[in-house]
């Protein structure tokens, strides 16, 4: 109970943490970035049902598949920050929302590589809408180390639901359609 307690106020806490001494040069960059991603439900879903995923997954995915997602939504970032165009990212994003919740909901089960390969896809989506809303007068690197953090951070609370419902098949598979009925919403709304 402690653990679920002490889950549930980093994450309501997470926002405002963000907010702490914003508009002072490199804080104000990694504030503004590690705000973007609970700026909507997209980014938040999104990153949470990878954590999911990635513990239902098990060993070496618990890791790899989360790193596959930062490393490249990193990489869209770098896109959005040149402003290369990158077609259809809301729909990218809302797909991903979809297909993550799909994934956990049936129980969807494929090599590491290729769970890294599928996240790592939708991150790039991701990273550019991050990269592409830097706020003018913010460092690239700070923004993009508050966006990192804050993706662990929603990657480590997807994976530590997926231990508080280790044996909880039904839960989890639950949560997985909630997430996917989410995504149709938000694909409804591109």
């Amino acid at each position: 109970m402690r653990l679920r307690t002490a889950l549930a106020a980093a994450i309501l806490l997470a926002p405002a943490a963000a907010s702490a001494h914003t508009g002072i040069g490199d804080t104000s960059g990694l504030a503004h970035g590690f705000a973007h991603p609970f700026s909507g439900p997209d980014h938040l879903l999104a990153m949470f049902a990878v954590g999911l995923f990635a513990f239902r997954l098990g060993g070496a995915a618990r890791w790899a598949v989360p790193a596959a997602f930062v490393g490249m939504m990193v990489a869209g970032g770098m896109l959005g920050f040149e402003g290369v165009e990158l077609p259809f990212v809301e729909t990218g994003i809302a797909l991903s929302v979809l297909a993550l919740g799909l994934a956990v909901a049936a129980g969807v089960a494929p090599p590491v590589a290729v769970a890294a390969a599928l996240v790592g896809f939708f991150a790039i989506f991701h990273g550019h809408a991050h990269g592409g809303e830097l706020p003018a007068g913010v460092g690239a690197a700070s923004y993009t180390a508050g966006f990192v953090l804050a993706t662990g951070l929603l990657h480590a609370a997807g994976l530590a639901v997926g231990a508080l419902l280790t044996g909880r098949v039904a839960a989890v598979r639950f949560g997985g359609a909630a997430v996917a009925l989410a995504g149709v919403a938000l694909l409804a709304g591109v």
